[in-house]
């Protein structure tokens, strides 16, 4: 029994030390972003014609707010937007009407798409909408991005940014906001801040450059998306994003990241609501990238140190390494959340921090359970990154 805990104290220990070390390279990690976003300023600027898509299903928090940021550009190309919906009778239609008549100098579309095309319902309306996109260059994002005035064109230059492939998506980085303060809403923006974006920016680092895209944005050329194998590839895929970078990547290009990061609307979750959103996004990632998402242990600073806190008896050198895990965390929270992503919110949550590590480790865990998981109402079961509808 002693030689169990003694090596329980020693794993523990070993897994504390690794995931301090992954704390300070996301510390790198974020002033190598940031740096890069510094150089990027001397870009030429991008003129080329865009088509922005689309697909709406429903009103989400703050999305007519989203659909004017994209009418208010300071781009000197040509763009249009194209909204893609499952029908007339869609309540998103009516949001798109009153943009349309308040943008009348703008080209602006609404495409219905009538046909159920594969799992994924906003591929779907995609391969519906793409016939009507008049340009090169598409741009997909989901309905509830918000974009400053300068989005287009700081997305756009990317595509002349020095590569040693040329350069066929752009994506970026995002921010949550939470239109109503609940606790979920307030774990799951602060989750995307400290959390999931710090894994990004390692992966960029380490990897030697993006392999996989964000719903935020996905700026293509339709040439990068042509030889990934089309929309069509993605017809039953969950994480249409990742896989249409990853596939990109595959073909031969290379994925740049903007220097502009958006904002996405947050639901008023509950703390249920937040672990079933939690719980899906955990177990979609874990199917996209399985030696990547086993590799987020060492991620989990926090639940890690306390585990050696209790396998060490609260050891004065356990209570030690528990503070400076806490410093080192709290400092990779602030340089991404805050340094990265300019999100306020970040230091209004920050109090939250130690709950939602918990919550996300336990997240993490159970995610190992199970391959089902639940989307907009309906149960799926996740194989190999497809999604196979359930009862």
């Amino acid at each position: 029994m002693q030689s169990f805990a003694y090596i329980t104290q020693i794993v523990t220990t070993a897994l504390v030390a690794a995931s301090m070390a992954y704390c300070l390279l996301v510390l790198v990690a974020a002033l190598s972003f940031r740096l890069s976003a510094r150089r990027s300023q001397t870009l030429p600027d991008s003129a080329a014609s865009v088509s922005i898509l689309k697909p709406v299903k429903g009103l989400d928090p703050g999305m007519y707010d989203a659909f004017r940021s994209h009418c208010l550009q300071a781009y000197d190309g040509v763009y249009e937007l194209i909204f893609g919906a499952g029908s007339m009778d869609d309540p998103a239609v009516a949001a798109v009407e009153q943009l349309m008549a308040e943008f009348p100098q703008r080209p602006i579309r609404l495409v219905i798409c009538p046909e159920r095309l594969g799992t994924n319902g906003k591929v779907s309306n995609l391969l519906q909408m793409l016939p009507q996109a008049r340009h090169e260059f598409l741009l997909i994002n989901d309905s509830d991005i918000r974009v400053g005035p300068r989005y287009l064109e700081r997305v756009m230059r990317q595509f002349h940014a020095p590569a040693k492939k040329p350069v066929g998506m752009v994506t970026a980085l995002y921010h949550g906001r939470a239109a109503n303060w609940t606790i979920g809403a307030a774990l799951e923006v602060l989750g995307i801040a400290t959390d999931f974006h710090a894994c990004v920016l390692m992966a960029r680092m380490l990897e030697g450059g993006l392999h996989f895209g964000l719903g935020s944005t996905l700026a293509v050329r339709r040439q990068a998306l042509a030889d990934a194998g089309g929309l069509e590839a993605l017809v039953d895929q969950l994480a249409d994003d990742y896989e249409m970078g990853a596939r990109i990547s595959a073909a031969g290009y290379s994925i740049g990241l903007a220097s502009e990061v958006v904002e996405t609307s947050i639901p008023a979750y509950s703390l249920g609501g937040f672990a079933s959103h939690q719980l899906r996004w955990a177990r979609t990632v874990r199917d996209s990238r399985r030696w990547g998402y086993a590799g987020l242990l060492f991620t989990h600073t926090l639940p890690l140190a306390l585990a050696n806190v209790i396998a060490s008896g609260i050891s004065f050198w356990s209570l030690w390494l528990l503070g400076l895990a806490f410093f080192l965390r709290l400092g990779t929270a602030l340089q991404v959340g805050a340094g990265v992503l300019g999100d306020r919110q970040v230091l209004q949550n920050l109090w939250l921090l130690p709950l939602r590590d918990l919550a996300g480790f336990a997240i993490w865990i159970w995610s190992f359970a199970s391959n089902t998981i639940v989307w907009r109402g309906e149960r799926f079961v996740l194989k190999d990154g497809r999604l196979i509808k359930t009862g």
